[in-house]
């Protein structure tokens, strides 16, 4: 049976209303619901947030908070560890929901914490078991599509409605990618974009004096780095979705249009397609030489700990490594994935969202907390402390804001179109597989190029067109 076909493109209102009240300068500083929900793969885009410390613990947790006899309790399940990790965005929800267990409200939320890797597979058991959260964070795309078609989540049109408000206040476009059949299914927390950050001491000593802005300029500038001693770039091949996330913007860049791939009108066996890959070879090429072991937070660190120059990532990712560095800051720049031409090309962005359960007995506790959320406290911080977009059109102080924030924002307001995470913009949970284990497959040698995109084109014959 034809899945159905998602649309990969954001509004772009959506990044213009959300910049609008940032003055942002560069001068500042039942059964589980889908077999395949537990795989690595489609995370991409999630935060990097699983630390060291939650990421070796098979486990989930819960926080030891209790609520009082006469409190509402309700249960948000999250992909990191809120008491130990060191990401400046994970900090922030803890402190959230620490506000939001202080309030005399009436409610109280318990936090079930597991790591990233195991996040999925964790919220699938629990609803099997009948113990579905009240609460669960969640990427956009087919990655909340399998809730909402199993009906484990429920549309929160109702409660936006009857507060015009809270529903006003959220930035053009945000709901565009949880809304299905007309109905809004989950509450956006903030957005991120994919970048190049980059290392601008290791830049200058290889005389590199502009970033680049097409392909060719971007493997002379790694050609130089690699001369001067530096390690160009790192990445984790053994999360595949950071790997596919290269891949998708290599396919965009050649004008791969996933829409049309989705409707057959288009084949994964096209030659934009192949040139696609070619370029993602001819990158991995300047990977460092532990990149097919390495985890996403691995490669995030060898950034961090200035043992790379070029760390190709999501913006959220900038919490992380401000978090677990006292003087990155200061010397990561940041630039667009460049294009085949040296046009400012699409970048992709996504949200991070909140989605609640069909069967919660307490919606309006739940309610309360998504507000806590979005409200102008957490959202302000949300840019100052965590230097992620917000989603509402608050005043961010930028200055207060780590300065790869400035940055960012610089981006998303020059920008031409925004796209999606492949494995969120294909048909299927199971389509992002398909193509992030090729893509894999691919850089391993396992398959040539041809052989890797046949793969992904016998699956959509078999199971979309």
């Amino acid at each position: 049976m034809k899945s159905k076909a998602l649309s990969i493109v954001l509004s772009l209102s959506m990044v213009a209303a959300a910049l609008s009240g940032c003055a942002v300068s560069t001068d500042t500083g039942e059964a589980t619901p889908t077999e395949n929900a537990g795989s690595d793969t489609e995370n991409a885009g999630q935060d990097t947030q699983a630390t060291d410390t939650a990421a070796d613990s098979s486990e989930s947790t819960q926080t030891e908070s209790t609520a009082s006899a006469d409190e509402e309790e309700i249960t948000w399940v999250f992909w990191d560890d809120l008491e130990a990790s060191t990401d400046q965005m994970t900090r922030l929800y803890a402190e959230t929901v620490e506000r939001f267990n202080e309030e005399d409200n009436g409610y109280h939320v318990n936090v079930i914490t597991t790591n990233l890797e195991e996040y999925d597979s964790k919220v699938n058991a629990l609803i099997a078991a009948g113990d579905t959260p009240d609460l669960l964070i969640c990427n956009p795309g087919p990655n909340a599509d399998v809730y909402v078609d199993a009906g484990v989540v429920q549309p929160l049109n109702q409660y936006l409605d009857a507060d015009t408000a809270w529903k006003e206040s959220f930035a053009g476009g945000m709901f565009d990618r949880v809304t299905y059949d007309g109905d809004i299914y989950g509450i956006p927390t903030n957005f991120a974009a994919a970048c190049c950050f980059y290392n601008t001491e290791m830049f200058e000593a290889a005389g590199i004096t502009e970033v680049p802005s097409d392909m060719e300029g971007f493997l002379e500038a790694c050609a130089k780095l690699k001369d001067a001693g530096y390690t160009p770039i790192t990445c984790s091949a053994s999360t595949a979705w950071c790997l596919s996330m290269i891949a998708g913007y290599c396919m965009n860049r050649e004008g791969v249009d996933t829409n049309a791939l989705n409707e057959g009108t288009a084949h994964w066996t096209d030659e934009n397609c192949v040139k696609g890959c070619e370029d993602l070879l001819a990158i991995s090429e300047y990977f460092q030489d532990t990149y097919l072991g390495d985890s996403n937070d691995d490669a995030t660190a060898h950034f961090y700990n200035e043992e790379a120059a070029i760390l190709i990532q999501g913006s959220w990712c900038i919490a992380q490594m401000n978090g677990n560095s006292d003087t990155i800051e200061d010397k990561c720049g940041v630039f667009s994935f460049p294009s085949v031409d040296g046009s400012v090309g699409d970048m992709i962005v996504k949200t991070d969202n909140v989605l609640m359960s069909a069967t919660t007995e307490h919606p309006e506790a739940c309610i309360a907390f998504l507000k806590m959320l979005t409200d102008e406290t957490t959202q302000k911080a949300t840019a100052e402390q965590a230097g992620k977009i917000p989603v509402t059109t608050v005043e961010v102080d930028t200055s207060k804001a780590p300065k790869q924030f400035a940055y960012v924002s610089e981006l998303l307001a020059n920008l031409s179109g925004t796209i999606g995470f492949y494995n969120e913009s294909l048909v299927s949970v199971e389509a992002g597989d398909t193509f992030d284990n090729n893509m894999v497959s691919i850089i391993m040698g396992d398959e040539t190029v041809e052989e890797g995109l046949q793969n992904i084109e016998d699956f959509y014959k078999e199971n979309v067109w």
